[in-house]
């Protein structure tokens, strides 16, 4: 029996939810947040986005994908295009390749992974900038911007996983 059109329909709207929040997430990452003595940042939410959906659900999370949602970020937040590309992808081939180690691990093991991983995407990241404008850039703000990011990683965590059990356990 064939699927009739609104089963079809619903299966590719289940299939793109992952590109789709995590494209509402850049939009929200670029309402900057305000901390005295520090510049304006924006967590790393399409970063979480990517590391969890990367590990859970790879197939709704292609590479192309990753590279869109990377070029996005370098358009609204002002960065050099293809920076957040390009770590964004390198990001996603490194969890991509250890995606085993992470399924089924405690939110511990999780959480501990996405704080290596951020880590090194803050440090490409500011290698890159610094390399475009051929002058090192101050990492204060990087550092912050991480340092929140990891703070706030449990509660996208969270959505997503109960996203994934809610409305992806059919596709």
């Amino acid at each position: 029996m064939r699927p009739t059109l609104w089963t079809r329909l619903d299966n590719l709207a289940r299939q793109l939810t992952p590109f789709g929040l995590t494209i509402l997430l850049v939009i929200v990452s670029q309402v900057p947040l305000h901390f005295p003595g520090v510049a304006r940042i924006s967590p790393m939410l399409p970063l979480i986005a990517i590391y969890h959906w990367t590990i859970h659900r790879p197939d709704l999370m292609p590479p192309y994908a990753v590279f869109v949602i990377g070029l996005l970020v370098d358009f609204l937040a002002g960065t050099p295009v293809g920076v957040n590309a390009i770590v964004m992808l390198t990001v996603y081939g490194i969890i991509y390749s250890q995606r085993r180690f992470f399924l089924g691990k405690s939110f511990p093991i999780s959480w501990l992974g996405f704080l290596l991983v951020s880590a090194g995407a803050a440090m490409l990241t500011w290698i890159f900038v610094s390399t475009f404008y051929v002058r090192l850039i101050r990492p204060d703000a990087m550092i912050f911007q991480y340092l929140v990011s990891l703070a706030i990683y449990p509660l996208p965590a969270w959505f997503f996983l109960r996203w994934q059990q809610i409305f992806l356990r059919t596709t």
